[in-house]
């Protein structure tokens, strides 16, 4: 065949594809990784501490008690439901994680274990909130993400999960926000005192990190979070997180670790800051402040947690 008859043929080719076109490449539209994996309402065990005893429950007959014990029944619906969304999270994540191994269940009431737990709180609020959100989780990247929540951010939730938790691992997701709760949440979140003798605190602080600090005669915040959360202190000769001191002397007590003061007097170990919980991720108060300007309950989720996905798992 001669050249010019090979050019002939080239080009008529080309004019059939150009007016035929060529089949794209589509793209991968199939369902997301959770998608695949959570078509139906899972069924899960329960350890009830009260008892002892251990129960299956359908996820969202068991989220009803929690939404209930973790926040006020009567706060508004949008508030109910965007803490649905994260415990219902928080649940499927950590059963994802083998739940508490401790008790060789996908779930436990205890709240050093778990969630809160407490089904005579459930009211109708908490009944619609869990059923109009009924099948969602917040994803990262097509993973479930930590629902990680608490009280009140004390103006600012924290900027990390290492600074809130001293939680090592990866979580892009969590961000520090301006907690709007901040202005409507109760006085003793806006300032608290805490006092602890210090024989309590150098066996607390030997208890945690397996070191004697010694006597305990000074006390430094040695390194902060950008949010302000003291995330190293040493105490006499021992330095320890500040999440790990908060929770070796009582989470409770020890409201937050955003601290205003802290420092030795007459024998006690004498703390002051704002806020209540970790800090990390969704603020509670905030979230009822949120609603109660019109947010969503997606809004309320995306806005504590950053650059991520409500997914729709099951009907």
């Amino acid at each position: 065949m001669s050249k010019r008859k090979i050019f002939i043929l080239l080009i008529v080719v080309v004019f059939l594809i150009s007016a035929t076109g060529c089949p794209a490449r589509k793209p991968n539209a199939g369902p997301s990784p959770l998608n695949q994996r959570y078509q139906e309402e899972p069924t899960l065990s329960v350890y009830f501490v009260e008892t002892g005893d251990v129960q299956d429950m359908r996820l969202e007959e068991y989220l009803k008690g929690v939404v209930a014990a973790e926040m006020d029944p009567q706060w508004p619906s949008e508030a109910l439901a965007a803490q649905a969304i994260v415990a219902r999270t928080f649940t499927m994540k950590k059963m994802e994680e083998g739940g508490v191994e401790e008790r060789g269940t996908d779930a436990s009431t205890d709240i050093e274990e778990f969630q809160a737990y407490d089904a005579d709180r459930i009211n109708e609020n908490v009944k619609q909130a869990v059923a109009d959100t009924r099948g969602q989780v917040a994803s990262y990247e097509g993973n479930l993400i930590n629902g990680w929540f608490h009280a009140d951010g004390g103006g600012l939730t924290a900027a990390s999960a290492a600074e809130g938790l001293a939680f090592t691992e990866e979580a892009p997701y969590i961000h520090s926000v301006e907690d709007p709760g901040f202005e409507i949440t109760l006085p003793e979140n806006k300032s608290w005192t805490a006092s602890f003798p210090i024989s309590q605190v150098r066996e607390a602080v030997q208890e945690a990190v397996g070191s004697d600090p010694g006597e305990i005669s000074t006390v430094e915040v040695v390194e902060e979070g950008p949010s302000g959360r003291a995330t190293k202190v040493k105490l006499g000769e021992v330095t320890i997180s500040g999440p790990g001191l908060r929770l070796a002397l009582g989470s409770t007590e020890m409201r937050s670790t955003l601290w205003n003061e802290i420092s030795i007097s007459g024998g006690e170990l004498v703390v002051s800051g704002q806020g209540y919980g970790h800090g990390v991720g969704l603020s509670q108060w905030g979230a009822r402040a949120m609603a109660e300007q019109g947010e969503t309950p997606e809004d309320i989720v995306k806005y504590f947690f950053n650059n991520v996905t409500i997914e729709d798992l099951w009907d």
